[in-house]
Order: C-alpha cells, then sequence, then structure tokens
C-alpha cells in the first residue's frame, strides 16, 4: 500500500497483528498516561470549557485496560493546564473509576491527578494547600489512585524546599492511601523550573528525597519526566525499599523498564499493544533462564526499538505539544472519529510533523487498520492543500 506524503511516496510495512491479553505484566507497575477525547462539534475552540466525547474516551480507556495496561488519568497526557478545565477533569475522575469497576478494583486500575489548576489565583502556601486537599479529596471519593501533580501556583509562591514539605506533608497527611508524587520537568511545562525548591537538578533532587524518605509510608512511586537516564537511575537507587521509581522518560523508556523501573508513560496511549507485548517478554525473560531468558529479552528490545523514534518525534520540542500526536494516532487508528481536541490544540502540529508520526507509527506496526489510516491520513493531507 502506498501513499504519497510530504517527504515523498511512502509504501507500508507488513500490517502486525498484537495479542490482546488483559492479564497486567507482573515485573512492572505500569501506566499509560490517557488523553481524552473532544466533542468534534463541540466548542473546543481556545479558551472555551472543554466539550468532552464521553463515550469515545471512555472506550479508549477499555482499549488501555485490554492490553493489561493501568491508566494514569486526568494528568498533562489529558491535557490538564493546556485546556482541560476543573469541572470536565473532575468528571473525568468520577467516569474513568467507575468504568474501571468493570475490569476490577479503580484503584489498582486508574490512579488520576490531583493538582491546584482550579485556583490560579492562589497566591500563598495555605490556599494552595486547600486547592490540592480539594482535588486530593475528588479523586479519592472516585475510589481511583491518586497522583500528586506538580503545581504552577506552588511553584511561582515557594521560596525553598521547606516550602514544598510542608504543602506535601499536609497533602499526605490526608492521604488515604499510598500516593505516587509526580516530578514534571520544564520541558513539559516552562511554569515548572525550579521545582522542589531549586533550578539545579541535584539539590532539587536532594529535597525531593528528604520528603520521600520522611513520608515513605504514604508514598507508593514517584513518577519522573525529566528525560535524563542517568539522573533517573540515580534516583531510583536512592528511593526508600519499598517506593517506586515510575519512568516519565519517553526518550529512553525501553532500557529505564529493563533495568528495573516501573513506568507511566505518555507514549503507551499510542504504542499500548507494542509496550504489552514486550512488557510479556520481559515477564517471560526475568522468570526464565539462559537461552529461554536471552531471547525473550532479545524480543523485549526488538518490539520496542521501533517505537523510540516514533516517541521522540511525538515528544520532540516544544514537549508540551506532544499531546497532538497522541491524539493524532488515536484517530489514525479508529479510536475517535475527529482529529479534534480540547483548546483546538491539533494546530500545535505541523503537517510536515504529523506526516512523519505517521511514517514512523507504520515502521513500528502501530497502524491497526492500514486501509484507515492511510484513508484518513490521505483526507488530511487533502484539506490541507496536498
Amino acid at each position: 500500500m502506498n501513499i504519497n506524503l510530504p517527504g515523498g511516496a511512502y509504501t507500508l510495512r507488513e500490517p502486525v497483528t498484537w495479542p490482546v491479553v488483559e492479564q497486567q505484566a507482573t515485573g512492572r507497575v505500569v501506566y499509560a498516561a490517557a488523553h481524552v477525547v473532544a466533542d468534534p462539534l463541540g466548542d473546543n475552540t481556545p479558551g472555551s470549557p472543554a466539550a468532552v466525547d464521553w463515550d469515545a474516551t471512555l472506550r479508549f480507556r477499555r482499549h488501555l485496560w485490554s492490553h493489561g495496561l493501568r491508566v494514569a488519568d486526568a494528568m498533562d497526557t489529558a491535557q490538564r493546564n493546556m485546556g482541560l478545565d476543573w469541572a470536565a477533569t473532575k468528571e473525568l475522575i468520577r467516569r474513568s473509576a467507575a468504568e474501571a469497576r468493570s475490569f476490577g478494583d479503580p484503584a489498582a486500575l486508574v490512579a488520576c491527578g490531583a493538582g491546584t489548576d482550579h485556583a490560579p489565583g492562589a497566591a500563598d502556601l495555605r490556599a494552595i494547600t486547600a486547592a490540592y486537599a480539594e482535588q486530593l479529596e475528588t479523586v479519592q471519593a472516585a475510589g481511583a489512585g491518586v497522583i500528586i501533580m506538580a503545581s504552577r501556583q506552588l511553584a511561582r509562591v515557594a521560596s525553598g524546599p521547606k516550602d514544598y514539605h510542608q504543602v506535601y506533608g499536609e497533602l499526605l497527611g490526608q492521604a488515604d492511601r499510598p500516593v505516587i508524587l509526580h516530578w514534571l520537568g520544564e520541558m513539559f511545562d516552562p511554569q515548572l523550573a525550579g521545582y522542589w525548591g531549586s533550578p539545579d537538578v541535584g539539590a532539587a533532587t536532594e529535597s525531593f528525597l528528604e520528603l520521600i524518605h520522611a513520608h515513605a509510608s504514604m508514598v507508593d512511586g514517584v513518577k519522573v519526566s525529566l528525560l535524563d537516564e542517568e539522573h533517573e537511575v540515580g534516583l531510583r537507587a536512592a528511593l526508600p525499599t519499598g517506593v517506586r521509581l515510575y519512568t516519565g522518560d519517553d526518550f529512553n523508556y525501553p532500557s529505564l523498564i529493563k533495568s528495573g523501573s516501573h513506568a507511566l508513560l505518555g507514549i503507551f496511549d499510542a504504542i499500548a499493544p507494542a509496550a504489552a507485548a514486550a512488557l510479556r517478554a520481559l515477564d517471560a525473560a526475568e522468570r526464565g533462564t539462559g537461552a529461554e531468558a536471552a531471547r525473550n529479552f532479545a524480543l523485549y528490545d526488538e518490539i520496542l526499538a521501533p517505537t523510540v523514534p516514533l516517541s521522540r518525534k511525538i515528544f520532540e520540542s516544544p514537549t508540551y505539544n506532544y499531546k497532538t500526536g497522541i491524539v493524532f494516532l488515536a484517530w489514525l487508528n479508529g479510536h475517535q472519529d475527529a482529529f479534534a481536541m480540547v483548546n483546538g490544540a491539533q494546530s500545535a502540529r505541523s503537517l510536515v510533523h504529523l506526516s512523519e508520526v505517521f511514517r514512523l507509527a507504520d515502521q513500528a506496526g502501530l497502524l491497526a487498520d492500514q486501509e484507515l489510516a492511510v484513508r484518513r491520513m490521505k483526507a488530511l493531507l487533502e484539506v490541507n492543500g496536498l
């Protein structure tokens, strides 16, 4: 099958059929950070309240669970701080946790972000803590696990590490079960520069670790999105026993997961079938010995290797626009009827960029229905004059 892309004629590879196995991998705890599907008939122009296609949004979460992945919801992949307002976020948390009950325990299957984005004017630590507490209670009341997200308001107000420790210490005291802490780098959100009290990553890491060691019993794990493999490996080794490191490194995830990190990744939204197959191979490798283990380690590498160029393209600078590529692939693969996003974010990447995402997704075997994907890609090209 052929298609004319902006870079020239392209011949698609032989299609790949991925197995659907609901059983979760046992060697790693793995979350796919999920996007929301915009209502194509809603007013999702920039600055408007989010209009969500709830049926398609929940159907996509079922797709992720069907591959044995957990879902990280209401986070940056779902366009928090980039169009998903608090009213829509509360509804997403409620609906996602309720939908998870069809598969099992919501607290084990879905974890949702609690932040302060509904209180942009919070101007002191007390107001920021109260805003966090409101969202924390919303997630807990829904029955989902909690991810305490990084706060733009706290980053703006905090004078140093002690302010972060005060706010997070109070929140961890209010949590009804261990939570995931999220360190989101400034490449994902420039307003989070200097998080944990210092622009120096080494000093910020010391502050972060001090907080975790002081509250280890209430920290399930830490999700780190700094795109620095060496730093992540060092941080992982310094965590208290029982606290997981969830990689958020969408550039280096194969080696980090293989060497011991768990995962909470936006790219797993787009590559769920391949990720699930690779994780099963990794499970088999770590249970096996000798030649059998070596074959399965090689299979893990073979499956994920072609997904890395795709992920690096989707997450290229400006990294925070990665959501556009994620939604684009969901549209190509038939998970939603329109290439539309809340806040009009489908316009955040160029046609040349999206064409390369199409090509790399095919190379990784991640176009589920090549005829549908080609038809939709041609329609996008045509509407753009090509």
